[in-house]
């Protein structure tokens, strides 16, 4: 595509406003002239070859288009008959480098503000831009509009007409219709009195718009408009200083930004002064994934983008507040979110739009490959074991709470990996996995009285850690005797585990779910401290965490008990607490809390609500709850439906009866990540 732009014109009704350049040179605000705004418009929108008709102050035309800097390739064709010619001749003359190319037209007095200039570019088929709520002008253009298609233009036409203005993008076909017509008009002698080249282009125009359709492209009120006179500019920049104050917010969650994102941000400050509100590391990790980089490092990463007026934090993937604070005139997003789990975000956007007079502008979302390949490099970085590792005290950091399924093998992995329930125009998902003695003895067909020994549990986080990237916490027994939990330790390290957690019991390991039922010794405070000391020494990052788990309360030893062992290990080192119950009400793990919380606000505390259940996460995080782990409900879900399935088969002597509550095998697959 070239753009043509028309500017051998005197423009004498501008007065000494265009005594000494020509009119597309006059200023219309700071810094800023008609023909620059053009230009910068032409080259914003990608045109590379722009043709400038001529006329007087050729020369100072010349360096002052050349002076401008910009990445645009010029022709200027002289009209040395500006004076008693109209700009058919002008385009006749250009005819040889006009030929063969799809064109932008437009005259050198017109002011286009950039929502009309680029959403007019963006249409398809061959158009001109006009408005059907503008009064009809008396001497200016008009176009007669007929089924949606222009059938004549002209300052006469009144008919069936709208006010037009003279910006055409035409098809090559199209254009090249126009332009035969305007090579006969301009070759023709045999009419006596008539002047051809003194006539509008758009009389040769009109007698080609039959073949072909050229349709109006509804500018409505904004400001597409020609400066003829003093009046005109007056007009003109009042419009565009307003224009120039209004504001566009888009959001974003990414830490990585490609061409997409550039393409993005640069349609949307087309708009105005671009505010970009960048998601919370909490919101972020809460429906998508934990970002590579924290907040602070993706807020200056869009402080540094030319054109970027202001950068906000945004704490909801509801835009609610922040356009309630700031009340953008353009809100910009991809069209992605017209269905899904986004749709009801969507939907309130425009409701506060609306309220006080705002538009939503969505653009066509970019799903290229190498953007999804991009996510995929992305993903496997953050599968890496120096990753992964620091991933739990982070997530604890900037969200304060965190909750952690269990995982068993490769397949429950996946399942806690990708899991997400939207709801409220959010998402819910799991921050982390638990690794369980109990899970894995059971999965292996095992008791849980440590009889897995590490190497073999050790697989089990490989396995794991292979096709998934969320941090892992290890459920590690006893952690056995002091020496080789040492070693323990390191061993999760390197594989990339965030913490391990070991509880205050020593001998044959018995599940806490017998309570009293079967005996058990709880260690020694200070035998179990050095445990945890030995741990804290071993480790060799900063990241990986050690968690003591009091069994007090299991065994019965009282609540005293529980929090003198909890404020010892924590003096040892330990890096959080678990605290643990049989019971079904939650309120002994609600007064342990409350007591540890008054004299230390700092330690991580972890829970398991097994058997208190009742209790939302949100409540435990209200009450000082760090952590809540659902130990075993997968396994627990797997063995029932299992059983269900063989005696179906068995009771019917086939299969067909299960297929009913079977999940087809190709879904089951889909969970698995293909190989890059």
């Amino acid at each position: 595509m070239k753009a043509l732009i028309l500017n051998s014109g005197k423009g004498s009704r501008m007065g000494d406003l265009t005594k000494n350049h020509p009119k597309c040179m006059t200023e219309i605000a700071s810094m800023e002239t008609i023909l620059s705004r053009q230009l910068r418009q032409i080259e914003d929108y990608g045109i590379k070859e722009v043709v400038i008709t001529t006329g007087p102050f050729e020369d100072k035309l010349i360096h002052y288009v050349e002076s401008l800097g910009l990445d645009l390739e010029y022709s200027f064709v002289r009209n040395p008959l500006f004076a008693e010619t109209n700009y058919i001749y002008s385009i006749y003359l250009a005819r040889e480098v006009l030929k063969d190319t799809d064109l932008l037209l437009m005259h050198g007095d017109l002011v286009v503000e950039n929502d009309v200039f680029f959403d007019f570019m963006e249409q398809e088929g061959s158009l001109m831009a006009g408005s059907t709520t503008k009064e009809l002008p008396e001497k200016d253009f008009k176009a007669e509009v007929s089924d949606g298609k222009i059938t004549k233009v002209g300052v006469y036409c009144f008919e069936h007409a709208f006010s037009a203005q003279p910006l055409y993008k035409l098809k090559k076909e199209d254009w090249g219709l126009w332009l035969s017509a305007i090579c006969a008009f301009c070759e023709r002698e045999d009419e006596g009195e008539t002047n051809w080249k003194k006539l509008y282009a758009e009389e040769a125009l009109n007698t080609v718009l039959s073949q072909f359709s050229l349709r109006l492209y509804d500018a409505e009120e904004k400001l597409c408009q020609e400066v003829d006179n003093p009046e005109d500019l007056t007009v003109v920049s009042l419009l565009l200083r307003a224009i120039k104050k209004k504001t566009v917010y888009l959001s974003f969650s990414t830490d990585i930004l490609h061409n997409g994102h550039f393409t993005l941000i640069k349609k949307a400050k087309r708009l105005g002064r671009l505010i970009v509100g960048v998601l919370s590391d909490e919101v972020v990790s809460s429906y998508k994934r934990f970002p590579l980089l924290p907040f602070s490092e993706r807020k200056a990463m869009f402080e540094n983008i030319a054109g970027v007026d202001r950068v906000v934090e945004q704490n909801s993937l509801s835009y609610r507040e922040n356009l309630e604070k700031y009340k953008p005139d353009f809100v910009v997003h991809g069209d992605d979110w017209q269905t899904g789990f986004q749709k009801p975000i969507r939907e309130e956007v425009c409701n506060i739009l609306a309220s006080y007079g705002g538009k939503l502008v969505e653009l066509p979302y970019n799903n290229n490959e190498k953007y999804r390949d991009l996510e995929k490099r992305t993903r496997a970085d953050l599968a890496m074991p120096d990753f992964r590792r620091g991933r739990l005290r982070k997530e604890l950091k900037v969200k304060g709470f965190v909750n952690a399924m269990e995982a068993h093998d490769g397949l429950t992995g996946l399942i806690v990996e990708n899991t997400k329930v939207y709801k409220d125009g959010g998402a819910h998902q799991f921050d982390a996995m638990w690794i369980s003695s109990l899970c894995d003895s059971t999965a292996k067909g095992k008791p849980d009285i440590e009889l897995v020994d590490m190497s073999s549990r050790f697989r089990t986080i490989e396995d794991i850690t292979e096709v998934t990237t969320k941090p892992i916490i290890f459920d590690g027994d006893t952690g056995g005797i002091k020496e080789h939990f040492v070693y323990t330790v390191r061993s999760l390290e390197r594989l990339g585990v965030s913490m391990v957690i070991i509880e205050d019991k020593t001998g044959l390991k018995k599940n806490s779910l017998f309570g009293t039922e079967v005996e058990q010794t709880q260690d020694r405070i200070e035998s179990f401290s050095e445990k945890i000391r030995a741990g804290k020494k071993a480790q060799r990052t900063k990241e990986f965490m050690i968690c003591a788990r009091i069994e007090s309360l299991i065994l019965e030893r009282g609540m005293e008990d529980a929090l003198e062992r909890a404020f010892a290990f924590v003096k040892a080192g330990a890096d959080a607490i678990m605290i643990h119950s049989r019971k079904k009400s939650p309120e002994e793990i609600f007064t342990f809390v409350e007591r540890f919380r008054k004299e230390d606000s700092e330690t991580y505390i972890v829970v398991v609500p097994t058997s208190f259940n009742s209790v939302k996460e949100e409540e435990f995080k209200k009450r000082g709850v760090n952590v809540v782990i659902y130990a075993n409900q997968l396994m627990r879900a797997t063995v029932p439906a299992i059983q269900n399935a063989a005696e179906t088969i068995l009771q019917n002597e086939r299969a067909e009866e299960c297929d009913s509550f079977l999940m087809p095998f190709k879904e089951i697959i889909r969970l698995i990540p293909e190989e890059d």
